[in-house]
């Protein structure tokens, strides 16, 4: 079982935002065993859905030089009975970023209305990392083919 939270990434600004997709079918294992009656997806698994498309366009950001992990978050509205069975759109957005850390937040839309946010999301950065091999992960997880990464991106390494 991967845990990955998003299918593909649709769109990515350097600096500015992410656009990611996630369809919930039923046959989602983490329903399994948690949901007896009737199945709901977790309000952690939409916030980690967030974090991760943000989490890239932090790194893709900084050219694959860094890795972010999410260290805090805050103003969060997630559905309490939200039912599986819908594709969702992942929007993030870098408010600001530095060489320590960054700040972002997102939304999580189904057909165009919003349904969960994370107005406040701080993410460590950490240096001692593969700028090559975060790329490949990158265009591995996110359907990316690397001739579609912009040109200073390239050459990250």
């Amino acid at each position: 079982m991967r845990f990955l939270f998003y299918d593909s990434v649709i769109s990515i600004e350097k600096g500015k935002s992410i656009v990611g997709v996630k369809t919930f079918p039923l046959s989602e294992e983490f329903y399994r065993a948690h949901f007896k009656k009737h199945a709901l997806v977790p309000g952690v698994i939409l916030i980690e859905a967030m974090a991760q498309l943000l989490g890239w366009l932090i790194i893709y950001t900084h050219d694959f030089r860094l890795s972010s992990i999410m260290s805090l978050i805050e103003d969060v509205s997630i559905p309490s009975n939200l039912r599986p069975g819908f594709k969702a759109d992942i929007h993030g957005e870098i408010i600001s970023t530095s060489k320590r850390d960054s700040l972002g937040r997102a939304r999580i839309y189904i057909d165009g209305r919003e349904i969960a946010s994370v107005n406040r999301i701080i993410y460590s950065h950490f240096y001692k990392v593969n700028a090559e091999e975060l790329m490949n992960l990158f265009c591995y997880y996110s359907g990316f083919q690397r001739e579609r990464l912009h040109e200073d991106c390239k050459g990250g390494k």
